[in-house]
């Protein structure tokens, strides 16, 4: 019998919810802000559409359940959510490196940076149109079904 315990979740090494909610809001004021992603109409609009402060919590809820932590999402499915907003691969683009801006401001160590971008990209499919995603945009390794064999919200 070994004496080693059992890695920590996700979400337990990222800090919980507190953490995770902290990096979400710049996440949040990055997206709803980017002009690369309100150049698209649709996008614009949505992003007009709702209060921020009710996506930020959407959003925390969303990563905190897929990192392994104890809420649940209760929002759209991102198919739902995303069908009729024309998302391309560029702009796919534009909102992984507004990601990549917020985790390097809160210094996300490397190791869990990777396994939330393995968790975004696995909504890559129900998100972005044209199906593209390029050099940088390889599938993920994230395991079928997203975070820890949680069903994805589709």
């Amino acid at each position: 019998m070994s004496g080693s315990k059992p890695q920590a979740s996700l979400y337990e090494r990222l800090g919980g919810v507190y953490a995770i909610a902290t990096v979400v809001d710049d996440f949040i004021d990055r997206v709803m802000g980017d002009a690369r992603l309100n150049a698209n109409p649709k996008v614009d609009e949505a992003h007009h559409k709702v209060p921020p402060p009710g996506f930020k919590y959407l959003v925390t809820e969303m990563v905190c359940w897929a990192a392994g932590g104890p809420q649940r999402y209760t929002g759209r499915t991102m198919v739902d959510s995303h069908r009729d907003l024309g998302i391309t691969p560029k702009e796919w683009e534009a909102f992984l490196d507004d990601l990549r801006q917020s985790f390097e401001k809160f210094r996300v160590p490397a190791a869990e940076q990777t396994e939330l971008r393995a968790i975004v990209q696995s909504t890559y499919d129900d998100i972005v149109v044209g199906k593209d995603p390029g050099p940088s945009l390889a599938p993920s390794k994230a395991p079928a079904g997203g975070a820890k064999g949680r069903q994805r919200p589709r």
